[in-house]
């Protein structure tokens, strides 16, 4: 039984399919299958359930899924564990979209400073499938906003951030020098789809104010979220990060009166993988650099 084979047949189980597993693994479907076929004659049984389009698991792919990711992290970790030598080295950072493009770009720049002969590879993702990343061993820290579902994960905080309300500039909110939650109660929202963690914080906070934001709109990206408040399709709210690198005039920014909607970053990682004298020393990083 070889590495390669492992790594191969691990990737048929998570894409479910060999013609994207060979594509992902950037060779012939023809080899993948080989290898397969050579790996299930070995064990004497298949691991995988044909189908017409795809594949799935037998008991023995199962248990096999199971000892291959084992056996592949330990070598991973041992490998790390013997060339760290403090100052070369890759650190694998995933971080959602309402995070990455505003908080990460200081943080890689000071590190790359600090650690020239380090490698960074970047991951942006939505919450489910970094914390599935990291508890898998493919990225080793993952920057999220809380609550993060993941009881097998060593989770840091590191600041809180107000969350603003945006409006056109023209909006009668704008002129208020004091807004409050109820202002806003019987307007339209622009919201990010249910797979970003920023509308449930959103959602979340309205809710314990006795409300339900209407939804009028929901897009994948923050920042067309700025855009259809900045043509009058509704009100949103935007994490102090986004804000403040907004130079557009066609929108503007005000707090709320009280308690204010914001929401806790935090940095995740495996505590049962080897953490890197580069891993430790990018958390370090991370605590040091002040919210944009």
């Amino acid at each position: 039984m070889e590495l390669d084979q492992l790594r191969y047949f691990l990737q048929v189980a998570e894409r479910g399919n060999f013609t994207r597993a060979a594509e992902d693994l950037a060779i012939s479907q023809p080899a993948l299958s080989r290898s397969i076929q050579k790996l299930e004659e070995e064990l004497g049984q298949p691991v995988f359930e044909r189908k017409a389009r795809s594949v799935s698991l037998t008991d023995a792919g199962t248990l096999l899924q199971a000892r291959a990711q084992q056996v592949l992290t330990i070598l991973e970790d041992t490998k790390a564990e013997i060339t760290d030598d403090g100052e070369s080295g890759r650190v694998r950072v995933g971080a959602i979209p309402t995070i990455a493009p505003y908080f990460l770009p200081d943080v890689l720049r000071q590190f790359s400073e600090e650690f020239p002969k380090a490698t960074l590879i970047v991951q942006e993702n939505t919450t489910d499938h970094l914390i599935k990343s990291c508890t898998q061993g493919e990225i080793d820290l993952a920057i999220l906003a809380l609550p993060i579902p993941a009881k097998y994960l060593e989770v840091e905080e590191l600041f809180d951030e107000e969350l603003f309300l945006v409006l056109p500039p023209d909006h009668p909110l704008a002129e208020k020098t004091s807004i409050r939650l109820s202002d806003v109660e019987p307007l339209p929202f622009v919201l990010l789809d249910e797979a970003h963690c920023l509308s449930d914080n959103i959602v979340s906070f309205c809710r314990q104010r006795s409300f339900q934001p209407v939804s009028v709109e929901k897009t994948s990206q923050l920042a067309m979220v700025q855009e259809l408040v900045s043509l009058s399709h509704g009100v949103s709210m935007i994490p102090a990060m986004a804000k403040n690198i907004d130079q557009c005039d066609r929108r503007v920014y005000r707090s709320f009166t009280g308690r204010r909607p914001s929401r806790t970053i935090a940095v995740a990682w495996n505590p049962y993988r080897f953490q890197s004298r580069l891993i430790n020393a990018f958390r370090q990083q991370l605590r040091r650099t002040k919210q944009p």
